[in-house]
């Protein structure tokens, strides 16, 4: 048994494989496409959340500093050394969150 095949049926018998597999390989990247956007608003809300995070410590950080400035200026106020430690401890951890995001900072660049 002989099959004869024109070049015109030769042509549309690979074609139809190679356009099926082409509409596939298409819905997949469009599928990939999507989920690359979810995921990219997804990182710039997360990223949006830690810059808010630092900015509210900082913001308690200077509160809780002046608030105790503020106590310590009483003259009838009888701190027990407890606001004086929280202060120090207060400023110890305002530098060294200062320093480290400064340190990421600077990978980030380079």
């Amino acid at each position: 048994m002989v099959i004869e095949l024109s070049v015109g049926g030769l042509l549309m018998v690979l074609g139809i494989p190679t356009a099926i597999t082409s509409l596939g390989l298409w819905l997949l990247q469009r599928r990939i496409s999507k989920r690359e956007a979810v995921q990219d608003a997804r990182e710039t809300a997360r990223e949006k959340n830690e810059v808010l995070l630092i900015q509210n410590t900082r913001a308690a950080l200077a509160l809780a500093e002046a608030t105790a400035v503020a106590v310590q200026r009483i003259p009838d106020a009888h701190c027990n050394g407890d606001m004086h430690t929280a202060l120090e401890y207060a400023r110890k951890v305002k530098h060294a969150q200062k320093d480290f995001l400064t340190e990421q900072g600077v990978k980030a660049i380079y």
